[in-house]
């Protein structure tokens, strides 16, 4: 496994949604050095983003830009060496549920991602 870009926890409601968790622990890898086996199922949950889960569980396995993907958001749960993979902030914090409390010393950001302009 290469180094990831970054790691975070995601707090939005589209990750709450698809992984049915308050949160989505990730680690952001480039796309050229991710690889995976096996078949996966696709929803695209947002006009820019698909998420794949395992085609014979259901597990959330990874969630990327859909056009085309340059990094990819990959399950911290479902890594081998998930140890080694430690966040650094949890992110859209404005949306995380009211009785989680973020006491582990990790940067919070209410809101991370900027909106993008349409695509072309």
């Amino acid at each position: 496994m290469s180094e990831p870009a970054n790691v975070r926890v995601c707090h939005c409601r589209l990750c709450q949604r698809w992984t049915g968790a308050p949160f989505f622990a990730r680690a952001i890898f480039l796309a050229e050095t991710f690889e995976w086996s096996g078949e996966t199922t696709s929803a695209e949950t947002s006009p820019r983003i698909v998420r794949r889960s395992c085609a014979r569980c259901g597990t959330p396995l990874f969630a990327c830009p859909n056009d085309p993907p340059a990094r990819i958001g990959v399950a911290i749960a479902t890594c081998d060496d998930r140890d080694a993979l430690t966040p650094t902030v949890h992110i859209w914090t404005s949306a995380k549920v009211g009785w989680l409390s973020l006491d582990d010393g990790l940067d919070q950001d209410l809101e991370t991602y900027v909106a993008r302009p349409p695509r072309s």
